[in-house]
């Protein structure tokens, strides 16, 4: 059978997608810095035998004929995802797939020395290369899949995803933002005018805090026995289901940072861990797309880590690691606060959309040669400016060098994030709709109506329908931002 085949060579490729995985993470955390020119080959090499082995032209054969067998449902969906992928695998040829991972590498090593030192002038060149590439990808896409370069891109990160759809959400979010902010911080200041706002810092060591973060990590469902949580420049879920390796980032001088950091990746790691096991190494076991798995890092991280129930469970384990008791209305005051700030990873709910829309533009004009990378600092600063009301046009390392994905080479990632945080209160609401109690049980430290929803909604259909399909059998309703707005207004509009 042919399906047979295809079963077993699906096994064969998710072997190879977990050697690279594991690779990618040990060059992110634990490589000697005199390793990366031949860990860049040696994942080069393996990604373009990965690449051969997808775009095998047998498989072409092996689908047609798969397709004309007696499948079941769940079968048939493998076969149809599978099919997609390979049309998007065969575009690109192997000695471009090699090229793209040897270039993305080396740039991105070199920014992790540069950005330290705002050393834009010595990185730019090596990011010229990577969008030279990014272009190129883009055009051989576009022709193949009849799409504009932008969508193209996009595909790859989360199927079905469409700049004709997508920027109008943003178009009218951005305008809703850029008018709310200054009414929340207003709000904000009467509140500390009332309640000063108590410091919230201190010494808190990297030890203490990586313990506290695992009893986060455990008390909303990781499972550590197939997971681990290291350190790395930029924070980050990586690894394989069995296997999620997870990272953070920590400052001495204040805990929340990391803390928040922590509880956004255990949402991509409890996602991962958590896909149907019986179809691991079909795609359509995997993760759907980006915009959904950011939904579930996000979930976590604002829809439970910012919730005030959330905090009377866990201020109790924050004294017993870091020593500190704090009162439950001056750790709100920090975990809710708004602000103005030039860093996407640290920013609020309310400010963090309007970051990731400043890069989805400037992606699609540097697609488009409507400026160069040259311009980016310029482009940056004047976005930042009009969306933020603050400049970076001194501060390149926390203006477009601060992000590991353009110089990994990953454009078309950024809508995912936003439009992760719209579901994410989409599914919050269709929660809390059957399940009012479920601040009570958050307080109490019980998180299973949450994760068995999650696990019954989300993580267990994987990529077995698009984004769309997933998020409406789950909610009841396509893709609606009112309810991201309503919970901004709620938690930060008073």
């Amino acid at each position: 059978m042919s399906f047979a085949k295809l079963d077993a060579y699906c096994h064969s490729l998710s072997a190879l997608e977990h050697a690279l995985a594991i690779l990618g993470v040990d060059e992110a955390t634990a490589m000697a810095p005199g390793g990366g020119e031949s860990r860049a080959e040696a994942m080069a090499s393996l990604s373009g035998m990965l690449h051969r082995q997808a775009t095998d032209p047998k498989l072409q054969d092996w689908i047609e004929a798969a397709k004309a067998e007696s499948l079941d449902d769940a079968q048939s969906v493998a076969v149809a995802e599978f099919e997609r992928s390979y049309i998007n695998m065969t575009c690109l040829p192997a000695e471009f797939v090699e090229r793209r991972i040897r270039t993305s590498m080396r740039s991105e090593q070199l920014w992790r020395n540069a950005r330290p030192n705002g050393d834009w002038d010595g990185f730019r060149p090596a990011l010229e290369g990577v969008v030279d590439l990014v272009r190129e990808e883009a055009a051989i896409r576009a022709e193949v899949l009849k799409l504009t370069p932008y969508d193209a891109l996009m595909e790859q990160y989360d199927p079905g995803n469409r700049t004709k759809d997508i920027t109008p959400v943003f178009t009218e979010l951005k305008v809703f933002l850029v008018d709310f902010l200054p009414q929340a911080l207003a709000a904000q200041a009467e509140h500390h005018a009332t309640r000063p706002l108590k410091a919230l810092s201190g010494e808190y060591p990297v030890e203490r805090q990586k313990a506290l973060g695992e009893a986060m990590m455990e008390a909303i469902g990781f499972d550590m026995a197939h997971g681990s949580l290291s350190i790395s420049d930029h924070p980050f879920c990586g690894g394989v289901p069995s296997d999620v390796r997870m990272t953070t980032r920590y400052r001495t001088d204040e805990f929340l940072p990391a803390l928040m950091g922590i509880l956004h990746e255990t949402g991509h790691g409890l996602y991962e861990q958590n896909l149907p096991k019986d179809w691991a190494h079909w795609l359509s076991g995997k993760a759907r797309g980006m915009s959904i798995h950011e939904s579930q890092s996000l979930f976590v991280e604002k829809q439970i880590g910012r919730n005030p129930a959330f905090w009377r469970f866990a201020l109790p384990h924050v004294a017993k690691h870091l020593g500190e008791d704090w009162a439950i209305d001056d750790m709100l005051q920090h975990v809710h606060q708004v602000r103005r700030g030039k860093i996407r990873v640290d920013a609020d709910e309310v400010t963090y959309p309007l970051h990731v829309i400043l890069r989805y533009e400037l992606e699609q004009d540097l697609l488009a040669r409507r400026i160069e990378v040259r311009d980016l600092p310029e482009a940056w600063d004047a976005k930042m400016l009009e969306y933020l009301g603050i400049s970076t046009i001194d501060d390149p390392a926390n203006g477009p060098m601060q992000d590991v994905h353009w110089p990994s080479g990953a454009f078309g990632y950024f809508p995912s994030y936003t439009l992760g945080a719209l579901m994410a209160a989409q599914q919050w609401a269709a929660i809390t709709r059957t399940h009012p109690e479920v601040d009570a049980e958050i307080a109490g430290g019980d998180f299973g109506t949450l994760i068995d929803w999650r696990r019954k909604n989300i993580w267990q259909r994987a990529s077995m329908g698009s984004t769309p399909e997933i998020l409406r059998k789950a909610t009841g309703e396509n893709l609606n931002p009112a309810h991201f707005i309503a919970h901004l207004q709620a938690r930060y509009g008073q």
